[in-house]
């Protein structure tokens, strides 16, 4: 296989990254449509527009600001002019970012019930079929691993054998996929529960499967900038799990007394 994969259409030549984007976003929302119709939403259509606008204009700015501090040598001169502030982006900055905008909007609309359990399984569709565009566009993309001699090492173009981390990707979002499907099967979630174990899930991963990554820790800091922001994430679900599991007993210890 040669790197970076395109699709041939008559005269036309397509990137196979750019047309899994498409898919990603298009199946992803078909998905969600699916869901919902099927789903008694405790949330009204206006405020669903308004979360996803916020969600939206958060995950923008996250997951430019987040790519930009991935590599802040680059920032004074950067590669390709101008351009790149605003090409520059990266995953875990847009969920990161999105989760803080979603907040915001429900804060400001007066909404308690979870708006993010129903786009978990779009979620993890879109971005599995965007990993795989990721994959196939090879080192352009800049997603692949650090060398390795392991058998399943993809050599995507330059003769050394990389991790194929997009693949590994998938591979996790597969099994964590799997893994809430057996915890809803096995017994109810709490409300936001499954959003909260799928977005701490993926930040765990991204956060050792970066050990793998070429890029380099933040001067100083040990860990890179995803890295860090992964941590931060996952601080704030510990957080949030502490202070409810807390309550949760102060409130039963209320009601023995």
């Amino acid at each position: 296989m040669h790197f970076p994969v395109e699709l041939s259409l008559g005269p036309a030549r397509l990137p196979v990254h750019l047309v899994c984007e498409v898919l990603a976003y298009s199946l992803g929302f078909r998905l969600y449509t699916h869901l919902r119709a099927g789903h008694a939403d405790r949330i009204s259509s206006e405020h669903r527009q308004w979360i996803f606008v916020g969600a939206a204009a958060g995950a923008l700015l996250g997951s430019r600001l987040l790519g930009l501090l991935e590599h802040p040598e680059l920032l004074v001169h950067p590669p390709g002019g101008w351009l790149y502030y605003f090409t520059n982006k990266t995953i875990v900055g847009g969920f990161l970012g999105g989760l803080i905008g979603v907040e915001v909007t429900k804060e400001y609309l007066g909404v308690k019930a979870s708006s993010g359990d129903l786009m978990v399984l779009p979620i993890l569709l879109g971005l599995s079929i965007g990993r795989l565009g990721c994959f196939f566009s090879g080192l352009e993309d800049g997603t692949y691993g650090t060398a390795t001699t392991l058998p399943w090492g993809i050599n995507f173009g330059d003769g050394i054998a990389r991790h194929p981390t997009n693949l590994y990707e998938i591979l996790f979002l597969a099994v964590l996929g799997l893994l809430l499907w057996l915890l809803e099967r096995r017994s109810p979630l709490a409300d936001g529960r499954r959003f909260q174990l799928f977005l701490s899930g993926y930040l765990l991963f991204r956060l050792l499967v970066e050990f793998i990554k070429p890029t380099t820790a933040l001067p100083g800091l040990g860990l890179t900038a995803i890295q860090w922001a992964c941590a931060a994430g996952l601080g704030y679900y510990g957080w949030l799990w502490v202070k409810e599991f807390m309550s949760r007993n102060q409130g039963s210890t209320i009601a023995k007394a």
